[in-house]
């Protein structure tokens, strides 16, 4: 489910004002400011006015925070269970199926939303729902990456990493780009929700993206 305009269901409870929009001003109140009455996209505040007001409808429907991750939600009826994961304005739901039609019913009751359908793509994860189970991969932002450093002709290896493996300081060789660098171990660090095979490796790469070193 897609909350639309999310930031604009905040009601703010401290005085904000902001000047007259370009092209909605009063000329002879040029003088005049608006005093905001909801949140503004761009506005600090308004991605916790926005969760604060999410989170205490949730609470009213009977879900319960899950002490683990404040954006995991559940409720437990007589029918069975209904998962309810937030992201910003982004809600997935898991579980009964009885329960999720009744909830989204709730939702699109006060909140303006579209059902997005079944989870297929998200944040670089690749869904596939069948009768056998969920599946996750992440092989579209693993060609990205790829693309983005330019080492989509690099031979693939069966191992990530050359086993014994010691990097060591060596003041001769050219300076790393450390930019570049942690932007290539961010990458993979995020590749490895489906690549467990190489985070011992990233770990041990990792260790380099505090200070730019000079390796081999």
């Amino acid at each position: 489910m897609d909350v639309k305009t999310a930031f604009l269901n905040s009601a703010i409870e401290e005085e904000v004002y902001v000047e007259q929009p370009l092209g909605f001003d009063t000329h002879e109140r040029q003088t005049h400011v608006c005093r905001l009455k909801k949140a503004l996209y761009g506005l600090k505040k308004a991605p916790r006015t926005w969760y604060g007001r999410i989170d205490g409808f949730l609470t009213s429907l009977g879900f319960t925070k899950s002490k683990v991750d404040s954006n995991l939600y559940f409720k437990v009826g007589d029918d069975g269970l209904v998962i309810l994961f937030l992201y910003v304005d982004d809600l997935f739901l898991k579980g009964n199926k009885e329960l999720i039609v009744e909830c989204k019913r709730e939702l699109s009751a006060k909140f303006e939303m579209k059902d997005m359908g079944p989870l297929h793509y998200f944040l670089g994860l690749e869904v596939w729902q069948g009768t056998q189970g969920i599946f996750l991969g992440q092989g579209k932002y693993t060609v990205e990456i790829l693309q983005r450093f330019r080492m989509m002709d690099c031979k693939s290896m069966p191992t990530p990493m050359v086993t014994n493996l010691k990097l060591l300081s060596h003041t001769s060789s050219d300076r790393v780009d450390s930019t570049i660098y942690r932007k290539i171990i961010g990458s993979l660090m995020y590749l490895t929700n489906s690549r467990p095979d190489i985070c011992f490796a990233v770990n041990t790469l990792r260790q380099y993206m505090v200070e730019p070193r000079r390796v081999h």
